[in-house]
């Protein structure tokens, strides 16, 4: 596993290596030892995945404290444009965005730390996102930023965007906790 860091602080890229044999392939995606010795959250809580279709957009997503979290994201299936925005008023990117595809063939995995909002955008017929956090689901601590208030681009046409993440208040109007 390489750790490499992106423009938002405590954010990474991790690249994991793919094994493959006569079978198919083999990647791990998580390793306790080695997060530990990067000094990366190891005790996760809760893991699930999504289903996307193309042109899925997914986002902005994150809990405020006591139930914020960090996050480990990667596709099993698929590509998609993996989107992270700070919301940390004391950061040095605070507003800013860092983006990177991913892909189910490459072998990378996104760490978001809390304080950050995280989306992507579906960019393959179906996208399958495997979600590892280090806290629990908690609905009264579920916020969003909405997905088009920040300026980044999403570079999709006619996004399939759900109602909830419609309705999320734009980054102007947010009053961030972090």
């Amino acid at each position: 596993m390489q750790f490499l860091k992106t423009s938002l602080p405590g954010a990474y890229v991790i690249h994991n290596e793919i094994f493959y044999d006569e079978r198919g392939s083999f990647l791990k995606t998580f390793h306790s030892d080695i997060f530990e010795n990067f000094g990366l959250e190891t005790n996760f809580q809760e893991c699930f995945y999504s289903k996307s279709k193309k042109n899925v957009i997914r986002g902005m997503h994150f809990q405020t404290p006591p139930y914020d979290h960090h996050k480990i994201v990667y596709p099993v299936d698929g590509e998609i444009l993996d989107v992270v925005l700070d919301l940390r008023k004391d950061s040095p990117s605070y507003k800013q965005t860092f983006s990177v595809n991913l892909n189910s063939s490459d072998g990378k995995a996104v760490y978001v730390p809390p304080g950050l909002a995280h989306g992507f955008a579906s960019l393959s017929e179906n996208a399958i996102v495997m979600y590892m956090t280090s806290t629990v689901y908690s609905r009264h601590y579920d916020r969003g930023i909405r997905w088009n208030s920040f300026g980044f681009d999403w570079n999709i046409n006619n996004p399939v965007i759900s109602s909830r993440d419609k309705n999320f208040k734009t980054l102007e109007e947010f009053d961030s906790p972090f």
